[in-house]
């Protein structure tokens, strides 16, 4: 998974106090000339589908915020199968790991946008924005409560209870951008959402079907997806 040469880099003059996620990013508790000093260090890329912003193992140069699209991260297993291990929407940062090195790949699913910080440069203005270096803290922690409830999600729910239990967090995540939290487009196919949730594509359709049968979701085609009872949805997702 190698990068590719096409990736676009966008001039960022101004860009900052129009961004789609700038109530909900890290950076929202800065104060206006806070933020002109992070804007001066950053860039703007773009990637298509299938590109890598970054891959498992290498040199972390680089921490990234997500602005537009949805990105899956992955690790390879030693046999050579992947594993992804999570999904990064509108407002989420990577590359915060200090493991000196990616401990991931991330994959852009839909054409992304991110905003790109030289690592070592980030790191010295957080030692002047100490609100901005709180907030990371608390993302951090709210990374670890994620990683413990994936641990839960894979070892002990049934699989109507993990698919539930995804398509819940999905409408948290869109509730969060400001969109309906009623209604969800699957970006991601049922391969990666399978991968995830450790089940079969099989299964995950199974369970689908099963969740419109109970009328408690609409499937519009393979991809849109409302919620009809979303106490329901959450009930299920509670029920280990």
């Amino acid at each position: 998974m190698n990068q590719h040469s096409n990736v676009r880099i966008i001039p960022r003059a101004g860009l900052c106090e129009t961004c789609k996620v700038r109530e909900i990013a890290a950076c929202s508790v800065l104060d206006k000339d806070e933020l002109a000093r992070l804007e001066a260090v950053s860039k703007t890329r773009t990637f298509e589908p299938g590109q890598a912003i970054f891959d498992e193992g290498e040199d972390p140069r680089f921490i990234y915020n997500l602005t537009e699209g949805t990105i899956r991260l992955v690790k390879l297993l030693p046999n050579g199968r992947r594993q992804i291990v999570g999904f990064n929407f509108p407002g989420d940062m990577m590359g915060l790991a200090t493991h000196g090195f990616y401990t991931c790949s991330a994959e852009a699913i839909t054409p992304i946008k991110v905003c790109q910080f030289p690592r070592q440069q980030l790191l010295d203005l957080l030692e002047t924005f100490p609100s901005m270096k709180t907030r990371l803290l608390n993302i951090a922690a709210d990374e670890l409560s994620e990683a413990q409830e994936q641990m839960l999600l894979l070892g002990r729910k049934s699989p109507i209870e993990k698919v539930a239990s995804f398509l819940y967090r999905l409408c948290q995540e869109s509730g969060r951008t400001g969109d309906s939290e009623n209604e969800i487009d699957l970006v991601m196919g049922r391969s990666d959402i399978a991968d995830y949730l450790g089940l079969t594509i099989e299964t995950v359709s199974r369970t689908f079907t099963k969740l419109r049968n109970d009328e408690v979701i609409t499937l519009e085609g393979n991809h849109h997806v409302i919620v009809n009872d979303m106490d329901h949805l959450e009930d299920i997702t509670e029920e280990v």
